[in-house]
């Protein structure tokens, strides 16, 4: 089993905030419009659940319960990230940095026609979503799953690539949400209906097989007087449904504002003079 200490942890998101707030608190104070009083939010609200999710006392039960390493994994790769997204942190996080170091240090390797390229690689649709279902079904396989949850770390390394692979994957997703005048395509409600799949097929695959998969929490004490089977059966359930919830939602959202502008953009066109010129087909 693991024994990893939170307090590093505690430290580097701690030190990430205090950059944030400063950086964001420097862009409100020039102009309200660059960033919005939700965004702080978002942000505290990401890190925090990151944090809840591997350094405090609830993840050491991750031993013991499949089902906490499932809210674990969904912390990790479904909430958290998308809500640091939300909060731009890339720019509030940047502002709170000194000047001389961002424009010596971080502004020439951005410049890099290299680091450009991946940028455009990292949120591109297919590759997002090809790093995110490999990380989920590559850690779930149980060879890998058991090495991670008896070696520290390779705990911590799993813990990293779920968290990795979460911003990965809604990077295209906020993108688009946060392009308030960028045209809206069918190609990430999409997205995201096609992420639920391999996510659905894991879940009821570990609901309905009838077996403990993961042998290593048959021989652990279980306090709660819940069987392994019946743990992995609640594991099965909570990711789908939570998956499901939490992919639709933005999908539901994003397939409104698409209609709503096909909807529109009609409206004008039959108000302009060149709908007259057009003949309307029966």
């Amino acid at each position: 089993m693991h024994d990893s200490s939170p307090i590093p942890l505690t430290i580097i998101l701690a030190v990430t905030v205090c950059l944030y707030v400063r950086g964001w608190r420097r862009l409100r104070s020039a102009s309200r419009r660059i960033v919005r009083s939700g965004s702080l939010m978002a942000f505290i609200s990401g890190v925090t659940l990151i944090w809840a999710a591997v350094g405090s006392p609830i993840a050491a039960l991750d031993d013991e319960l499949l089902t906490v390493h499932m809210v674990q994994h969904l912390l990790l790769m479904a909430i958290g990230p998308p809500l640091i997204l939300m909060g731009r942190p890339a720019l509030c996080v940047l502002s709170g940095i000194p000047k001389r170091l961002v424009l010596h240090c971080i502004a020439p390797i951005l410049r890099f026609v290299t680091v450009r390229q991946l940028r455009r690689i990292a949120v591109h649709p297919g590759f997002c979503l090809i790093v995110a279902t490999a990380t989920l079904v590559g850690w779930h396989f149980p060879a890998l799953f058991a090495l991670g949850l008896h070696s520290a770390r390779w705990h911590e390394i799993q813990h990293g690539c779920f968290l990795l692979s979460g911003f990965v994957f809604w990077l295209p997703v906020i993108e688009v949400r946060s392009a308030i005048l960028k045209p809206t395509t069918w190609s990430v409600p999409l997205y995201l209906f096609f992420a639920t799949l391999p996510c659905d097929a894991l879940s009821a695959f570990l609901t309905f097989c009838g077996r403990v998969v993961y042998p290593s929490y048959l021989v652990v004490p279980r306090s709660f007087g819940i069987s392994a089977l019946q743990d992995q059966e609640m594991a099965g359930v909570l990711m789908w449904v939570c998956v499901t919830f939490i992919y639709m939602v933005p999908a539901i959202m994003l397939t409104v504002r698409i209609l709503s502008s096909a909807t529109l953009a009609h409206q004008q066109f039959r108000s302009s003079p060149l709908a007259d010129a057009v003949p309307e087909v029966k």
